[in-house]
């Protein structure tokens, strides 16, 4: 039989969210990810934490990944993730995940880390696979378990792995008591999926934001916005509707981006388009992107300027998220036997 904690009525729902500091989030994840995080943030109790542990489990350039941390750090916060009103942290100022991997690491089989389909998957990628790389998902397990988290949003290709945090903690629970919250993997309701803007038939990706004309990123210059919209892919006819015809790919996706920045309705937006051009929708598009990203830009500047206030932010971020993981650290030491000082 498995335990454990049940969450009280009158508690609000924890939610823990990993996010790598690699890539550069573009306007794709913000339509369909960080507005509904944002949207979120009063109805549950939110955890961000940027995960640098796990992105040293591959070879990384020390200056770049302390660069794309800050930046990180920077843009979630410009785009609102308020830290008033959640944690953001950075997962490497917490020393209780790093403890509480190595503690769930002797309670984990080798055997279920080695079926994880994306261990094997990144495995055959590389000539030397690290231990880290395989003992990926026990870290993240620490990372949930740590803050008591009800739900962990994830895509498809991660459920896996939160449902081996659920193994992890039942059998820590089996073995100890009950300690651990078993979480649920929640895959949130789709936002809205913002193609390529060098091929409508693929979606925008943070990992190919470093491709000048894949994408839009969140921080990028009016200038580069322009340009990049008015190289995007649309097709060989005129017509300016939307559609779910492949062959309309483009403009439709250049149409939807509009209608997400702006709110208006679709009927409204192809009449203010009808009889023009695919340079005046390219147009439109561009400063409707430019007009909605200019506050998330500037915030985002002034923060990157002010390493003292950034710092001060993520430090306050660190402070909070300590608050809930040292006590459950202490908790899973003392039940595995542990002398634990106050």
């Amino acid at each position: 039989m498995t335990t454990s904690i049940t969450t009280s009525p009158d508690k609000k729902i924890r939610v823990f969210s990993g996010i790598q500091p690699s890539g550069a989030f573009t306007l794709g994840n913000y339509l369909g990810a960080i507005r509904q995080w944002v949207a979120g943030l009063e109805e549950k109790e939110n955890f961000f934490c940027i995960v640098d542990l796990h992105t040293i489990t591959v070879p990384q350039e020390p200056q770049d990944l302390l660069r794309r941390t800050r930046e990180m750090a920077a843009i979630l916060i410009a785009c609102g993730l308020d830290p008033q009103k959640c944690t953001l942290f950075i997962q490497s100022h917490v020393a209780a995940h790093a403890e509480g991997c190595w503690i769930l690491n002797c309670v984990t089989p080798v055997g279920w880390l080695e079926r994880m389909t994306q261990y094997k998957l990144k495995a055959q990628q590389q000539e030397s696979v690290s231990t880290g790389l395989l003992d990926y998902p026990v870290l993240q397990a620490a990372d949930i378990l740590l803050y008591d988290s009800d739900e962990v949003p994830v895509g498809e290709d991660q459920k896996q792995h939160v449902e081996l945090t659920r193994d992890i903690a039942q059998r820590f629970n089996n073995l100890y008591g009950e300690t651990f919250v078993v979480p649920e993997p929640v895959i949130p309701k789709l936002g809205a999926r913002i193609k390529a803007l060098d091929d409508p038939t693929s979606k925008m990706s943070k990992s190919k934001a470093h491709i000048r004309l894949h994408a839009i990123r969140l921080a990028d210059e009016p200038d580069e916005i322009r340009y990049v919209i008015k190289r995007a892919v649309t097709d060989v006819g005129c017509e300016i509707v939307f559609s779910d015809a492949p062959e309309k790919a483009g403009v439709n996706n250049l149409l939807e981006i509009y209608e997400l920045l702006t709110g208006e309705p679709r009927d409204a937006i192809e009449a203010h388009f009808t009889g023009k051009g695919y340079g005046h929708l390219k147009q439109g598009v561009a400063e409707v992107v430019i007009e909605a990203l200019r506050p998330i830009r500037e915030r985002y500047l002034t923060l990157i300027a002010d390493s003292a206030e950034l710092d001060r932010l993520l430090a306050m971020g660190a402070e909070r998220a300590r608050a809930v993981a040292d006590p459950k650290i202490r908790e899973v030491k003392r039940k595995v036997g542990f002398i634990v000082t106050e």
